[in-house]
């Protein structure tokens, strides 16, 4: 087993991945950009080192600092996280040569399952059911325009690399077929340098579901179950559940066995998440896995009573799973929703500035994963995702009950969050029936409705600050008294080596 782990990342997942270590008793080592000088990630760490400015290009994506720092440390492992150097093949291979070792799958797993086309030629050797269309990309427009003719319209364009939404469009016509195309492959070369556009049938109103893996050196491959991921804006997840409302017992098997065909057909380890649209009829579909972490990982660590990071560290560190799949159950049910800095009033536009009262809910069944704090300001160059707010509960109504209370003792004020969002899906008919798809925003979410509402939130939360403010003077009045009592005890930075 490894005695020192560097962890590669930022925010709540570098903390969520800390956490662990400290459990087994491994020693930490943060990386942190000067924008993240003062972030709790790098109090947290047993040590933590500069790596260079904001810009994740000029911090947390450079190889050659991290793989330095980790002789430096003599961290013999690297806990990528997800984002940034987490799916990076070349990263990988270096670390390898260095006799370093990744948390994570192969570099050769990493490449297949990176390349959506690539991975579709894999998996369909193995039996797993793919969307109709074509699994090569478009080199002759007439061609490709004859396939989706021979397909029907809608078709969706699609980009091999990359993900998140870019170098994607939906073609409802014919005449919209050639200027999209164009559309799609500049996008998609401006965002991953590769402009490898491929054709689908356009599933027209899917759910998203995804099966956890877990898989060791050994050739051992298991599913941790599901999760519904279908509530999306701009095709990435805001609210996920485990298990599905809808999955019946036996399409569970077959999605499940469809998954671990995945991970066979390129040789996986590690924890990873193949992606599947469930049409109608039970009808399901390849979409893409993804090598590495996921940000809802935590509601399949609730039904399953597993830590998907030990496990990580585990089959890392050349361990045999311990379990088989017939050992697994599930057992209650769990919600995510991403706490991000977004007015949903605004059609989810990014709202970046300083976070003011920061007070995250507690009680039975609620968990969250954060790295914030009052007075924080939100750093421009990374993801705007400010915490993860998981419920759990005996059964879906329970986890939606304590989702809901959770959301309204939650108090964040200086910028808008997705918290109000949240409270409209937990009280949506739909989402209670378990009757919505990846469109249920478009369908179901009215902004003019949301901003008749805001007036009174706003003055809720006026009053709501002014509360919370009296009661931080008294807390800070504590904390002086606490400090003057212990003065004789070390700072936490006298305990931590800060560099």
């Amino acid at each position: 087993m490894f005695s020192k782990i560097l962890i590669a990342n930022r925010g709540e997942i570098a903390i969520r991945v800390m956490r662990t270590c400290k459990d087994m008793g491994i020693s930490t080592v943060a990386v942190y950009s000067i924008a993240d000088r003062l972030a709790r990630h790098v109090r947290y760490a047993d040590e933590a080192y500069c790596i260079g400015e904001g810009p994740s290009s000029e911090s947390y994506l450079r190889m050659d600092t991290i793989i330095d720092l980790c002789k430096k440390t003599g961290a013999e492992a690297v806990h990528p996280g997800y984002g940034f150097l987490s799916e990076n093949a070349e990263f990988a291979r270096k670390l390898h040569a260095q006799g370093i070792t990744l948390i994570g799958p192969t570099p050769e797993a990493m490449e297949i399952m990176g390349s959506k086309i690539a991975s579709k030629q894999a998996v369909e050797k193995y039996g797993v059911p793919l969307v109709p269309g074509i699994n090569e990309a478009i080199v002759d427009v007439d061609a490709a325009m004859q396939v989706a003719r021979d397909i029907g319209f809608p078709v969706l364009l699609k980009a091999s690399a990359g993900g998140g939404g870019k170098g994607m469009r939906v073609v409802y016509e014919e005449k919209e077929f050639i200027s999209s195309l164009t559309a799609a492959q500049n996008e998609a070369r401006n965002a991953f340098g590769d402009d490898s556009v491929f054709i689908e049938k356009y599933v027209g109103n899917p759910r998203h579901i995804e099966f956890q893996l877990i898989a060791d050196n050994n050739g051992n491959v298991c599913h941790l179950f599901e999760r519904e991921c279908s509530i999306q804006r701009r095709h990435q997840k805001l609210v996920e559940e485990a298990p599905s409302a809808i999955l019946s017992e036996s399409l569970r098997n077959k999605m499940g066995d469809a998954a671990v065909n995945v991970a066979k057909a390129c040789n996986y380890s590690g924890a990873g998440t193949v992606e599947f649209l469930l049409g109608d009829n039970e009808e399901f579909y390849f979409l893409e896995m993804n090598t590495r972490l996921q940000v809802e990982h935590p509601v399949t660590e609730m039904i399953t009573g597993l830590d998907l990071v030990k496990l990580q560290i585990q089959v890392a560190a050349g361990e045999p799973l311990p379990f088989s799949q017939e050992d697994l159950k599930m057992e209650g049910h769990a919600i995510e929703l991403r706490v991000c800095a977004e007015d949903p009033f605004q059609d989810f536009l990014p709202n970046i500035g300083t976070v003011k009262t920061y007070l995250p809910p507690m009680g039975p069944g609620v968990r969250v994963d954060d790295c914030m704090e009052p007075n924080m300001e939100i750093p421009i160059f990374y993801d705007n995702m400010l915490s993860k707010l998981i419920t759990y509960g005996k059964d879906r109504s329970e986890a939606i009950a304590r989702m809901k209370r959770a959301i309204e003792e939650y108090v964040i004020t200086g910028i808008q969050t997705t918290l109000p969002f949240g409270t409209f899906v937990m009280n949506h008919p739909k989402f209670i029936e378990g009757d919505f798809s990846t469109h249920f925003i478009a369908q179901h979410y009215n902004l003019e409705e949301s901003n008749s509402s805001r007036e009174t939130t706003n003055s809720e939360d006026a009053l709501l600050t002014a509360a919370v403010y009296i009661w931080e003077q008294g807390d800070q009045n504590n904390q002086i008294k606490s400090h003057q009592n212990n003065s004789g005890n070390n700072s936490w930075k006298a305990q931590r080596k800060i560099y």
